[in-house]
């Protein structure tokens, strides 16, 4: 079996690889680790940094007993107690690969899992840690997160919360999304997504909003994020994008309302989407739907 230090076995690039960069992905990764490798015996575990190794033979023949996730990290937890913290940040992925498979990459090998059928494999992520129950609640992080859109347990009334806090009266929407602390789980896409659907210019303040208007804010920062995660990135008019898909064309096309679509017409009146870069940051709108303050 393939690991740490070894040389890979090739796999199709399509089989079994896995991209995380937002909270739907993360989500969907950590299903599909969850199905590889969850309530089965860890038959090896494997660390790159020198300072985890201590903690390979302790893993080692526990059960996976839960594959979480928390904004954008995932945590994995084991039956003795402890749990692996990963954050991918924007260079991490994880593989799923049949026992004695190893996907051809030229990335750097950080953490694995196998059992007697599959493996879960972490290439290039340098936040690696393994922490106890405790210590998972202190964590520098996990501590600072806001709710998780897509927890089962945060609803509409938490988020609207948030979004009426006077900690956050003065931040601007385009760079308040992607704070962590305010919600947990949104990136660059998907805060496009949510504001265009919610229909306030991203440098409008949190503030400044009317009741009504964070109301529909504080939909469409569920509601996107759920479709995200169900239809595996997918943010547009569901109907749209099938019957888009059926006249031929390409998913990333009709995968967005504005998000990556400057200079195209916006779907829903035919004005053409702007680009801007804030904070270093690309963000997408329509001038049309979303005016101005």
């Amino acid at each position: 079996m393939g690991s740490i230090g070894a040389k890979p076995q090739p796999i199709s690039a399509n089989q079994g690889s896995w991209v995380i960069p937002e909270g739907p992905e993360i989500r969907r990764a950590a299903d599909r680790i969850e199905r590889a490798v969850g309530g089965r015996v860890a038959t090896k575990i494997g660390f790159l940094f020198p300072h985890l190794k201590r903690f390979e033979a302790c893993l080692q023949g526990q059960v996976v007993t839960a594959i979480q996730t928390r904004g954008k990290a995932i945590l994995v937890q084991f039956a003795g107690g402890l749990s692996v913290y990963t954050h991918s940040q924007l260079y991490g992925r994880w593989y799923v690969v049949s026992k004695g498979k190893l996907p051809r990459t030229n990335r750097s090998l950080r953490f694995e899992i196998h059992n007697d059928q599959k493996s879960a494999l972490l290439y290039s992520a340098s936040d690696i840690e393994v922490l106890t129950p405790g210590e998972v609640e202190r964590h520098r992080f996990l501590s600072k997160l806001g709710p998780d859109v897509l927890s089962k347990d945060v609803h509409e009334n938490a988020i609207l919360e948030r979004i009426t806090d006077r900690r956050f009266a003065r931040r601007q929407l385009h760079a308040l999304l992607l704070d962590q602390g305010f919600v947990a789980g949104l990136g660059n896409y998907l805060r496009s997504e949510i504001l265009f659907l919610a229909r306030l210019h991203p440098s409008r303040r949190a503030g400044e909003l009317s009741a009504n208007e964070a109301s529909a804010l504080a939909h469409c920062i569920l509601s996107v994020s759920k479709q995200a995660y169900r239809t595996g990135g997918i943010t547009n008019d569901l109907d749209r994008a099938k019957a888009a898909k059926a006249d031929g064309m390409r998913h990333a096309q009709y995968r967005h309302h504005v998000f990556s679509r400057g200079g195209r017409r916006c779907w829903s009146c035919d004005v053409e989407i702007h680009r801007e870069v804030l904070g270093g940051r690309n963000i997408f709108y329509c001038p049309s739907c979303q005016p101005g303050p």
